[in-house]
């Protein structure tokens, strides 16, 4: 026996769900005209501009107010540029420069970019403060460490976005910033007081609400003196006393994505976890990237069934619904003005960069990339110094299975500009750094999150705040090897 149509099109109204590859299979845009809330566009999704366009035109024609969405943070979290690396810096450069019209001129520019393409949400910014330097899924995501600097350009980028006529989502509530393990993997705990969270992570939130945003996504984590021992996701304490009440938040919450493991491990799957999603006061859920019909319509059906068996109650989907409706209402309403501006990004990538000793004698040095992991949220990116090198020579190392002696063979007379990402918990980056500076003449370019460690011995300590296309420019230019 099929669902009730009536609540089968009453779930789907709060599922984000995804599609694979460059053009909406048939069944993406049925389900569009069904009453699914929107689908959610990621690195497989994306060729070319003119692309882009033609798929969300094609889901528009499923239902004009469907909502596209993206993560497009800028930086190191670029689905756009997925095949270069962004043309712009992200977050955390932007809070190194300090400056908060600038953070608006580049956020707006990515959203003019999106409305351009018929991309109505924007699953960014991340507002989250990034607290621990040992952090593996924030890092350069974030605005800083201060909560009233993040809070200042966290509105900042709200307002960009939302001034081109993108509806924003700031994440990940209530703060992700302090964790250092990776919720696509595991749940993360955050075991502090409440206070401590009002003081240290939820200032942001406190901003992009007064700004406007018309979206805040939750965080797969948990927080023991409000959650228990379940995500904050599945929480109403976090939902609705703290979010809603407290902070007086009337948008659409929207799930992050409720494949990953802090979510779907701690509810028992995706239907389950949106089930309790729902229950906790989340509007939107966001199913993730690998989702095909079959999953879509298991994840309705556990909704409907949970609607007949009291784990949810209608009115509390038809609230749901109703929200993400209402944002899908605004985004049709909205409209951008802005015009581009060339090379924006590109500029504010080199007033981010910072230098720490002396750049002299770099003429044609021996450029080593020590390769580094990306996380699930940044997905496999180029980065880097190679695409504005010329004829310098560069190399791509593993730091654990390198030895100095072997690049310092290899340098002969020239100096070394080692690039890493994160390099303070780079799996034998620490050693190799200290080792090579200790015999050679050696610049160190930190492209990741920089912490507190300072080799000893280096000529140069350089840093970027980020890794997209824009800050590798910039390093390049810097360092006066850039084409």
């Amino acid at each position: 026996m099929g669902l009730d149509p009536g609540l089968r099109r009453l779930a789907l109204g709060t599922l984000l769900a995804a599609y694979p590859g460059p053009v909406p299979p048939d069944w993406a845009v049925d389900l569009v005209g069904e009453g699914l809330a929107g689908h959610t566009l990621f690195g497989t999704n994306i060729h070319d501009a003119a692309q882009v366009a033609a798929s969300t035109a094609a889901l528009r024609a499923g239902r004009p107010d469907v909502l596209i969405a993206i993560d497009e943070e800028g930086g190191d979290v670029t689905r756009l540029a997925h095949a270069t690396g962004s043309p712009y810096p992200g977050n955390a450069a932007l809070g190194a420069i300090g400056d908060v019209a600038l953070t608006r001129r580049v956020y707006e520019a990515i959203g003019t970019e999106l409305a351009d393409l018929g991309i109505t949400v924007n699953l960014a910014p991340t507002v989250d403060v990034n607290t621990a330097d040992e952090n593996p899924v924030i890092g350069t995501r974030s605005f800083g460490a201060d909560p009233v600097r993040v809070a200042a350009h966290s509105a900042a980028a709200v307002a960009g976005l939302q001034a081109a006529g993108v509806a924003a989502c700031a994440k990940h509530f209530p703060g992700h910033g302090a964790t250092v393990a990776d919720s696509h993997h595991e749940l993360p705990t955050v075991d502090v007081p409440v206070d401590v969270l009002r003081q240290r992570d939820l200032p942001p939130f406190a901003a992009v609400v007064a700004a406007g945003a018309r979206a805040v996504m939750t965080a797969h984590i948990r927080v023991p003196a409000l959650t228990g021992d379940g995500p904050a996701t599945f929480s109403r304490a976090v939902l609705v006393d703290l979010l809603r009440t407290d902070y007086r938040f009337t948008g659409a919450v929207i799930t992050d994505a409720l494949e990953m493991k802090g979510a779907a491990v701690a509810a028992g799957g995706v239907g389950p976890a949106a089930v309790r999603a729902l229950a906790a006061g989340a509007d939107l859920l966001c199913i993730g990237a690998r989702v095909d019909a079959a999953l879509v319509e298991r994840v309705a059906a556990e909704i409907v069934a949970a609607l007949a068996d009291g784990r949810l109650d209608r009115g509390r989907v038809e609230e749901a619904a109703g929200r993400a409706a209402a944002l899908a209402g605004w985004t049709r309403a909205a409209g951008g003005t802005s015009a581009a501006i060339p090379d924006l990004g590109y500029a504010a990538a080199r007033r981010a960069v910072r230098v720490e000793g002396v750049l002299t004698g770099l003429d044609r040095p021996l450029v080593v990339q020590l390769h580094a992991a990306s996380t699930i949220a940044e997905g496999r990116v180029p980065w880097g110094l190679g695409p504005h090198l010329g004829d310098v020579e560069e190399l791509r190392v593993v730091a654990a299975e390198t030895k100095p002696a072997t690049l310092r063979r290899l340098a002969g007379a020239r100096p070394i500009v080692l690039v890493g990402r994160h390099l303070h918990r780079l799996p034998g980056g620490p050693e190799l750094v200290t080792a090579l500076a200790a015999e050679h003449p050696v610049t160190v370019v930190e492209m990741g999150w920089p912490a507190q460690w300072r080799p000893a011995g280096v000529r140069a300590f350089v840093t970027t705040y980020g890794a997209s296309h824009a800050n590798g420019r910039a390093a390049a230019e810097v360092l006066g090897l850039a084409t």
